[in-house]
């Protein structure tokens, strides 16, 4: 598409490295970053070979060729997935194949720093002995920076809100998973209740150095659902992709915490006639204490889809979350404040978040607090802001 929205007669090695380049592939990305290379001097590079390159308008500009060059580069590349017992080209054997060109594909990626040795290293690396034997191979390279987020790094950022009136199911969730076996707490409470915040509060203390010895300087990683099950069209994909992070995680001996929220979704997901569904992957690494794991989910559906699974209830730990009271809400509100105040820049009053409270529990019946509660006060700093900015609504309609 490059190739002909550009008017090329050629199709040559460098439009399909802007391709890939264009689609964000990860696995690329990450190669190219691993190997000291720099993607923006390599994209410039780019850039300015394929405006260099002569554009034919008129009859016959949509006749395209494959230029020989990107022909010497596909053979190569396979014979580098040959070389690493692959059944399937990979991005990673066509990019060793490209820097090992003597064209001027070759000569763009060496400007950008990248050489055959160390891009060879990074593909070892990056595969830890796996092989591409599916066109959905490279979903398992680097598999926790593709489907999982790290809250620890979230925390240490100072990105997470702060956890207030949580204290004793962090407790509660530090001494299940400090446990030698079934140490696997799952949260159980109702939408907004902060079962997410206590994962949260845990990745802020793992920071702080405010846990015991056996959670020290760990990762809590949070399974990405929406990533995971993305673009998964065919049998079995979806499946391959939990798999290789379970793996990645296994082989981070003991390094990471795998938070799941919704963990409901995995009974069941991917199921089909004759084909085990996703949960199934989890208990042989629960059982053998390689994946510890916090689970969240509401109490209709732990009854409704976990519990029923006796296998995988017996792995996990319950802990309940309750709806905090008014009084509660208000303290937890208190600690939120300040954040709402820079982010909205304006003041609110004590008198404002007690009102936040208490109008959300008597008035927003369908929801529960603290999530109402914070909605309400992220609305009304939101609105005042937007007043004190702009135009009064009777000016504003003229």
């Amino acid at each position: 598409n490059d190739a002909l929205a550009r008017n090329h007669q050629k199709l040559t090695a460098m439009h399909v490295l802007t391709a890939l380049l264009a689609d964000d592939n990860v696995t690329l990305r990450s190669l190219v970053g691993r190997a000291g290379g720099d993607i923006s001097v390599l994209q410039a590079g780019l850039d300015k070979a394929l405006a260099a390159m002569p554009s034919v308008t008129g009859s016959g500009a949509d006749q395209m060729q494959l230029d020989m060059d990107l022909a010497r580069v596909m053979q190569a590349a396979e014979a580098e997935a040959r070389s690493l017992n692959d059944s399937f080209l990979a991005v990673d054997a066509l990019l060793i194949a490209m820097v090992r060109s003597k064209g001027e594909i070759g000569k763009i990626l060496s400007a950008a720093g990248l050489d055959a040795g160390r891009l060879a290293t990074a593909v070892t690396d990056m595969r830890k002995g796996r092989t591409a034997d599916s066109d959905a191979a490279e979903d398992s390279y680097e598999a926790l920076a593709k489907f999982t987020s790290d809250l620890t790094d979230a925390a240490r950022r100072g990105k997470l809100d702060p956890v207030i009136g949580r204290e004793a199911e962090v407790r509660r969730t530090i001494q299940i998973l400090s446990r030698r076996t079934k140490n696997n707490p799952v949260l159980i409470g109702q939408p907004g209740v902060g079962k997410t915040a206590i994962a949260e509060g845990l990745a802020q203390r793992i920071v702080n150095g405010d846990v015991p010895q056996a959670l020290a300087n760990k990762a809590l990683l949070s399974l990405d659902m929406g990533a995971l099950v993305a673009g998964a069209k065919y049998r079995g994909e979806f499946e391959e992709r939990l798999k290789s992070v379970l793996k990645e995680v296994e082989s981070r001996d003991g390094e990471v915490v795998l938070f799941i929220d919704e963990m409901h979704q995995l009974v069941g997901a991917g199921k089909t006639d004759g084909a085990m569904d996703a949960s199934n992957l989890l208990k042989p690494a629960l059982a053998r204490g390689e994946l510890r794991c916090i689970g969240a989910t509401t109490l209709d559906e732990y009854r409704q889809y976990v519990e029923k699974d006796a296998a995988l209830t017996r792995r996990f730990q319950p802990v309940f979350v309750d709806e905090p009271t008014v009084e509660d809400t208000i303290f937890v509100l208190r600690g939120l404040k300040e954040k709402y105040e820079l982010h909205h820049g304006v003041r609110i009053t004590d008198d404002a978040l007690i009102a936040a409270a208490r109008l959300s529990q008597r008035y927003i019946a369908e929801r529960f607090l603290p999530d109402k509660a914070i909605d309400v006060m992220d609305e009304a700093a939101s609105h005042l802001r937007i007043q004190s900015d702009s135009k009064p609504p009777e000016l504003d309609a003229t």
